[in-house]
């Protein structure tokens, strides 16, 4: 597993649709070395503070892997690096291998996966299409958010080293198709529910699920 490139961007307004929304969703690839903190990278923001950010979405995480799907399903070729959002185009990350708990060693910090991405309308406006959210979170190719658990220094390069896994977790895809499931298993939601690691939000919305389901 690798680390492709560092990707960051300060909140700007944009407008899109007759709205005008602040967001940092144009990430850009960044030379040399950077600091990942509790909250974010060093040079990184976020346009919404209450849906975006936090201890539990310090930094973003997609596989590059995803990129030549989209190229191909999109029939694009000018997808660069940061082109989802992400703060970490990596390799060899895919959502199937990746669990929530994992934990790994980028370069000097240690950060745990916490939660995949949920796609929302400025996914939209940054690949041009309304109809992508729901395209992408159908495919399962959602890319996943991490915590920091040692900051440090990172940057493109890095190899990104496994320190502990529980492969009886759930992966990443597994907790995104529970998350978009219209009549979810009563069984896997409290699966989901006993991660430690599940970011709070997301448990707060597997135990909705469940009630409603008994």
């Amino acid at each position: 597993m690798k680390l492709i490139s560092v990707n960051v961007a300060k909140p700007r307004q944009v407008t899109h649709l007759g709205r005008t929304y602040m967001t940092a969703i144009f990430k850009q690839p960044v030379a040399g070395r950077v600091m990942l903190r509790t909250l974010n990278l060093d040079g990184d923001g976020q346009g919404n503070t209450e849906l975006h950010g936090g201890p539990y979405m310090a930094a973003y995480v997609y596989a590059i892997e995803n990129y030549a799907h989209w190229e191909r399903e999109l029939g694009r070729s000018d997808l660069g690096y940061g082109q989802f959002g992400e703060n970490f185009t990596v390799e060899g990350m895919i959502e199937n291998d990746i669990h929530i708990g994992d934990v790994f060693r980028i370069g000097g910090a240690v950060v745990e996966v916490t939660e995949p991405r949920a796609p929302c309308h400025k996914l939209a406006m940054r690949m041009g299409s309304e109809k992508f959210p729901l395209m992408f979170l159908a495919s399962g190719r959602v890319g996943f958010y991490l915590r920091v658990i040692e900051e440090g220094v990172l940057g493109a390069g890095d190899t990104i080293e496994l320190i502990s896994a529980d492969r009886h977790a759930m992966s990443v895809r597994e907790i995104s198709r529970l998350w978009a499931a219209k009549t979810p298993d009563p069984a896997r939601l409290r699966n989901a529910i006993e991660i430690p690691a599940l970011a709070p939000e997301w448990r707060q919305h597997f135990e909705k699920k469940l009630a409603k389901s008994v």
